[in-house]
């Protein structure tokens, strides 16, 4: 199983100040000689912690690999184009949120995603889409033929009990294994932390996480370097 960083909060600890530093670029950096294998960052339409310059600098210098969070919008449909990312990661995405809330409703949004993704694979991108473990939602990201789906595991991760998380691991396995039958790649992502991972790691159709917030979270404690190779032994 391949573990990718989302750096998106080194670039909300630089936005507190207004400042340069810490520089996201130099911690993907980090993260990728820690043995990260894949960079994850959000380029949100109100820049409240990517940016531009971010983006095309981490393009620039990510030698393993890009995944572009990102909603489908035109506007950032031109810039993933222009950035050419490995991997673009369509995600729901609104104004008032502190992180994303939940999957995208792609059986809502058949046409215009499928439009989206085409445009995508033109330019040589594969696709993700991010969706709650629904079968009605990985069926329709099967219909709009996406690369993978990233099953977003939130309400595992805030579980209240040992039961429960049972419960809401056994949802996300059979979402997994519906879409492996389908033929689709599988990503998980979203709540993952040093407690919990390795039972989501249990699902072995999942092929990569992406965490981001405990890793970032623990770094502030224990160092960027320790932290990404503390959580890739558990995921190993």
């Amino acid at each position: 199983m391949r573990l990718c960083i989302n750096i998106d909060h080194i670039a909300t600890l630089r936005e507190a100040r207004g400042g340069v530093e810490p520089d996201p670029v130099t911690a993907a950096q980090i993260c990728e000689l820690a043995g990260a294998e894949g960079i994850v960052c959000h380029l949100r339409e109100d820049r409240r912690h990517i940016n531009d310059r971010d983006l095309r600098l981490l393009r620039e210098t990510v030698k393993t690999k890009l995944d572009l969070e990102m909603a489908a919008t035109e506007e950032i449909v031109k810039i993933a184009i222009e950035t050419l990312p490995e991997l673009v990661t369509f995600v729901p995405e609104r104004r008032q949120e502190l992180t994303t809330e939940g999957g995208l409703d792609v059986r809502g949004h058949k046409h215009h995603l499928g439009d989206v993704i085409k445009e995508m694979h033109r330019h040589d991108i594969e696709v993700s889409l991010f969706i709650d473990p629904k079968a009605e939602q990985v069926e329709a990201a099967r219909e709009v033929e996406t690369d993978k789906i990233e099953i977003h595991t939130g309400e595992f991760a805030g579980a209240r009990n040992e039961r429960e998380q049972l419960e809401l691991l056994e949802v996300v396995r059979t979402s997994a294994k519906l879409a492996r039958e389908l033929g689709m790649g599988v990503n998980a992502g979203h709540g993952l932390n040093y407690l919990n991972v390795q039972m989501m790691c249990s699902v072995t159709e999942i092929e990569e996480m992406s965490i981001g917030h405990s890793i970032i979270s623990r770094a502030v404690f224990v160092g960027l370097d320790r932290a990404v190779r503390e959580m890739l032994a558990l995921v190993r």
